[in-house]
């Protein structure tokens, strides 16, 4: 295998977690907000526009794993680290709601700024933190169960989470 395909291949195994954890909750989310706007008119993203953004949040967690700052606690108890990535994450997820709502607004409005004025005005505030207070828990959930693989290792958190994997049989190359 040459490096790049190598290359490659570790990218694609460190994005496949995330990406995974991200597609079913923010499919969760979107289902939670078709049901709570049912019968208001409000268009709900497409099983399409969801996928896109798991893979860029999938993307975005393996960027922001590589900035110095976001392992600020590696040598303190867990709940420091997965507190702090929460805390990260629920922010970038805060303003990517926000603009979110602003965009469906910026689509009828004369502008961004009538537009956000618009969503200040008319957004049903309930509602949008509802819906943060999900992400806030998914995500806390999605950052103490990685910062515990972390630490423990993938190969044994995958085995103490899913049982042992199959012993391979003598020979056998991976």
């Amino acid at each position: 295998m040459s490096k790049l395909t190598a290359t490659i291949k570790r990218e694609f195994m460190e994005l496949l977690p995330p990406t995974i954890f991200f597609f079913v909750i923010l499919h969760i989310v979107a289902i939670v907000r078709a049901l709570m706007t049912r019968g208001t008119g409000i268009s709900m993203p497409t099983s399409a526009s969801v996928t896109i953004a798991a893979l860029i949040l999938g993307k975005s967690v393996l960027i922001a794993n590589m900035l110095p700052f976001v392992n600020r606690f590696p040598e303190k108890p867990l709940i420091w680290n997965a507190g702090w990535k929460t805390l990260l994450y629920a922010l970038v997820a805060l303003f990517v709601h926000y603009l979110e709502r602003l965009y469906d607004y910026w689509k009828n409005a004369s502008g961004l700024i009538a537009a956000n004025d618009q969503l200040l005005a008319e957004i049903n505030w309930a509602h949008f933190w509802a819906i943060q207070i999900l992400l806030v828990v998914l995500i806390a959930n999605y950052c103490v169960l990685a910062e515990l693989s972390r630490v423990i290792g993938r190969d044994r958190f995958r085995a103490i989470f899913f049982g042992p994997l199959p012993a391979r049989p003598t020979g056998q190359g991976s």
